[in-house]
Parts: structure tokens; C-alpha cells; sequence
């Protein structure tokens, strides 16, 4: 909502607004961009113009789709999901993923999932019985070793969402 009405604010034209992409109807131009990126960074948000970018950005969306929205939904694998759903092999996006941001899409993968965990935590409406059940999770000792794993990860930042 925040950038839809930034956008409307600075009286560019969408065709579609989605989580982490956003199709305008005319190309900007540099300045336009560079404008565009300092605004949206007053709000914490940055601008991704590059395809390697964008396509990492996809890979992040996708996960946090399923984390947050789907309640940790997946009908198939990660990987399968992730090669069906951006139309490329996994290796490649998984070294790409990699590469560009220094841990792998597992890795971020939990990191999601455990912020999704905590957010439950928050609410107290859920056991932690009920937590890991609903994040498919195995067991609470499971979902309990995740976290201690989660420590020795890199701290994580979403490029096309909030900071």
C-alpha cells in the first residue's frame, strides 16, 4: 500500500502492483529512477532494476509469500516450487542466490520461517506445540534447533520489502 500510494503520489502510471514488483505503465527515465529510489528509501524500501536483482528479489518474495501468507504451505519441495515458479533451474538460483547475498535459499528459508514463529510467539494464541505443527515443523525440539541454528546466520535484509 505504502509504495502504491508513493507511486500515485509521484503520478506514475501502474499496471500491476504485487508483493515486491511493481509493472508501470511507461520506462522511467535515470532521473526519474534515481528520484524514484531516494523516495522509496525514505520509507525503507530500495529500487532493484538489474535482472540478477530482480530475480533474487522473486526467489525472496516467493519464500515469504509462502511463510507468511500460504502458513508454510508448500505441495511440493522448496526447490521444485521455486524452479516451477520463477522458470529456472534451481542450481542456478540457488548459486545466484548464494553469490549475491552471501547464504543460501535455505538458509533464508528458516531465517523466514523462524520470524514467522516469533511473530506466533507474539500473538500467545498458539502452543509451541501447535507453532511447529502449523509451520510443519516435526517436532518443538525440532523448531527449537532452528532457532539455536538461526544464531550463526548472517543477519538477513529484504531488498524489495521493509528493512
Amino acid at each position: 500500500m505504502v509504495v502504491k500510494n508513493e507511486l500515485e503520489k509521484l503520478c506514475f502510471q501502474t499496471l500491476n502492483i504485487s508483493l515486491g514488483e511493481v509493472e508501470l505503465k511507461n520506462d522511467l527515465t535515470e532521473i526519474e529512477k534515481t528520484n524514484l529510489d531516494d523516495h522509496l528509501k525514505t520509507f525503507g524500501f530500495e529500487l532493484i532494476d538489474d535482472k540478477k536483482s530482480r530475480l533474487i528479489g522473486q526467489i525472496k518474495s516467493s519464500i515469504i509469500e509462502i511463510i507468511h501468507q500460504n502458513n508454510s504451505e508448500l505441495k511440493s519441495n522448496l526447490s521444485d516450487y521455486l524452479s516451477s515458479k520463477l522458470h529456472h533451474d534451481y542450481t542456478y538460483l540457488s548459486n545466484l542466490f548464494s553469490e549475491v547475498e552471501g547464504t543460501t535459499i535455505e538458509k533464508y528459508f528458516i531465517a523466514q520461517k523462524i520470524e514467522k514463529v516469533k511473530e506466533l510467539l507474539v500473538y500467545d494464541e498458539l502452543s509451541l506445540s501447535e507453532i511447529a505443527y502449523q509451520m510443519n515443523y516435526s517436532s518443538v525440539g525440532y523448531l527449537s534447533n532452528q532457532f539455536k541454528k538461526l544464531q550463526d546466520l548472517p543477519l538477513l535484509t529484504l531488498r524489495i520489502s521493509r528493512k
